[in-house]
């Protein structure tokens, strides 16, 4: 009795499920020769093809992948060698742009112009200075231009800052060009963080 009561809660269960999961259609009657109706197409937006009554509608899922640092080294003549892999992927199946990107120095460190390592030629040892600059997409190249510890290098989307959807595969990502200059260290140092960029992502939408 008990594996009877167990099965019939178990179809129960696989009729409420495919109840849920399915898209049902009404219909409209012609009665005449040469008449019409007019059908609307009509769009649910749902979690993963669940939706309808008891189910959860949502908008299309937003994932683009940042790199998880910009990582650098600086040789003992002061040159600061950078990654030349890093890049932001869009896989997500619409459009996406950068919004915005901001640098924050790190405790300890603070922002300064970029420009030649030269120009840091007068500032004392162990000063903690990063100037710093990138380009996304092959775009205009940004920069520190102050020491204010927070400073905003892309404030709107410009040119460079776009990806196409997943399906795309070419245009998809976009490749971060990134440079910096820093103050001479009396220590050797193995992987400080010394600053941290903010990506912010939006979708591409229609103005």
């Amino acid at each position: 009795m008990t594996n009877f009561k167990t099965k019939i809660l178990s179809l129960a269960l696989a009729a409420c499920m495919l109840c849920v999961m399915s898209v049902s259609a009404s219909a409209a009657e012609i009665n005449q020769s040469g008449g019409s109706g007019t059908t609307p197409v009509n769009l649910t937006t749902t979690n993963d093809g669940i939706g309808g009554d008891g189910g959860e509608f949502t908008p299309t899922k937003l994932n683009v992948v940042v790199p998880t640092s910009l990582p650098m080294a600086m040789s003992d003549d002061g040159t600061v060698v950078t990654a030349s892999d890093c890049k932001i992927v869009n896989k997500s199946y619409g459009a996406v742009r950068v919004k915005s990107v901001t640098i924050s120095a790190a405790d300890e460190w603070n922002l300064t112009a970029f420009g030649d390592k030269s120009t840091l030629a007068g500032e004392k040892v162990d000063s903690n200075k990063l100037g710093f600059a990138l380009s996304i997409g092959g775009g205009k190249q940004v920069k520190t231009n102050s020491d204010n510890a927070t400073q905003q290098l892309i404030t709107d989307p410009i040119d460079g800052c776009y990806m196409t959807g997943i399906g795309d595969t070419a245009n998809n990502f976009v490749m971060i060009d990134y440079d910096a200059i820093v103050t001479p260290l009396s220590g050797a140092v193995n992987n400080a963080t010394v600053a941290n960029v903010v990506f912010v992502i939006e979708w591409d939408m229609v103005a």
